[in-house]
């Protein structure tokens, strides 16, 4: 289950068969593109829908935020409370993603077993937990700012779109846990910047509590992402520090 590459009948590559890789850069002279145009004109185009579109979308103003509620909020959210909630969301959608990917971990494992120094089912469940105690911890945040927590804002569609290649890697039934924890960890390094940043938010609007519950959150995430790494260099025979990636 660790990352064992064997050499095998891997026929993508055109050095395999140099005589067809020849003929199939003829082909491309016998048949060439049917419309005009190069890369350049595929950038133009581009252009044009980036200045057509109208964005990932909108922050909806909090559903208490009128009258005499504002003045109380504004203390909450800070000088920017349309950021505030929505780098909330954003981590709120990105946890509950983190609960997903988890449970795609686990089924790998429950299927094909671990590995030698590799995670136990134990560990990912917990570590699921935790990462559900922290999207229930952001829910109540977001209905306490007077925001609406089943929104999709700007970031949250973002992150989400971002995560969505981590968990075709670890849900694809080819990749190994090893393999599959090498996409988790990606997800866990911008996991743990984010939350730098939202901490940092929470810190200028003057959150004590919000700050303090924020800050242990971080810290399970900080050791989520020892852990993983740790996980990998172990399935390829390393000390764990001696892991490049985000170090």
């Amino acid at each position: 289950m660790a990352n064992h590459v064997e050499i095998g009948l891997n026929r993508t590559g055109i050095a395999t068969s140099p005589r067809l890789a020849q003929e199939m850069v003829e082909g491309t002279r016998e048949f060439p593109p049917m419309t005009n145009g190069d890369e350049r004109t595929i950038g133009l185009r581009r252009g044009e829908y980036v200045r057509e579109s109208e964005g990932l979308g909108s922050v909806p103003p909090p559903t208490s935020l009128k009258g005499m509620a504002k003045t109380a909020l504004q203390g909450v959210l800070g000088q920017r409370p349309t950021l505030m909630l929505d780098k909330l969301s954003e981590r709120l959608a990105f946890e509950r993603t983190g609960v997903r990917l988890y449970e795609a971990l686990i089924s790998k494992l429950e299927a094909a077993g671990s590995f030698e120094g590799g995670p136990t089912r134990e560990e990912l469940v917990e570590m699921m937990q935790e990462e559900y105690a922290h999207y229930n911890l952001l829910t109540d945040v977001v209905a306490k700012m007077g925001g609406d927590p089943t929104v999709m804002t700007p970031s949250a569609d973002l992150h989400a779109t971002i995560t969505r290649g981590v968990m075709e890697a670890i849900v694809d039934a080819r990749t190994s846990l090893a393999q599959a924890l090498e996409a988790l960890l990606v997800a866990e390094l911008a996991d743990g910047d984010a939350w730098d940043s939202l901490i940092e938010l929470v810190g200028e609007a003057g959150g004590e509590i919000e700050l303090q519950l924020f800050e242990s959150a971080a810290m399970e995430e900080a050791k989520h992402l020892e852990r993983v790494r740790t996980w990998i260099a172990a399935s390829q025979n390393r000390a764990s520090g001696e892991l490049s990636l985000g170090a």
